[in-house]
């Protein structure tokens, strides 16, 4: 994985979400949370030597595409430089296909897998967008089972997330999530003790 020389916190519509660049661009993306304080813990663990900063000019505009995206102004971030050091050769094949992907459109993890001349690698797709470091950016969301339904995603907030993603995006699935997947991203509120 590429070192980071910084990373920031931004405000979405749907929550804080992260960024963190290097020298040759941004290494990762973190998807939008509702508690700031946790993904700045996540961003410092997985990036103990960047500082919290304002990103360069580049990376802020894509910030700011982001932001307008999660809002509903769909944008396809296919000008963000990524910088994928370290990353094995068939999951760049694979996020290359997926950047392709246009908001509110979708492929099934056998469609990317045929893209790549790889008939019968849809589970190895679905691995390599497992450990995807740059969401949104990279959309994985956009990626849906071989029946059209949603699929699995192991981002926090599991298929909610993907569906939350996929409808601001104007994007048709075939599923909505299952029951126990629609609890909250957020922790519940805390009862008063009895005294």
């Amino acid at each position: 994985m590429a070192s980071a020389e910084g990373f920031a916190l931004f405000d979405t519509a749907i929550g804080t979400a992260a960024i963190a660049w290097g020298p040759r661009g941004i290494v990762a993306t973190r998807l939008p949370e509702h508690d700031k304080v946790e993904v700045r813990a996540r961003m410092r663990e997985r990036f103990p030597d960047a500082p919290e900063s304002a990103p360069p000019p580049s990376v802020q505009r894509v910030v700011d595409d982001i932001v307008a995206h999660m809002s509903g102004h769909a944008r396809d971030l296919l000008d963000a430089d990524l910088d994928l050091e370290g990353i094995p050769d068939f999951h760049r094949r694979v996020y290359d296909v997926t950047r392709a992907i246009p908001p509110g459109e979708t492929l099934s993890y056998g469609e990317v897998a045929e893209k790549l001349n790889a008939p019968g690698a849809a589970r190895a797709v679905g691995q390599a967008l497992g450990q995807n470091p740059c969401p949104i950016i990279v959309p994985c969301h956009r990626v849906l089972g071989s029946n059209g339904k949603v699929g699995g995603f192991s981002a926090r907030g599991g298929t909610v997330t993907k569906m939350r993603l996929l409808n601001i995006e104007g994007a048709k699935v075939k599923q909505e999530p299952a029951l126990f997947d629609q609890l909250p991203l957020v922790a519940p509120p805390q009862r008063k003790k009895r005294r």
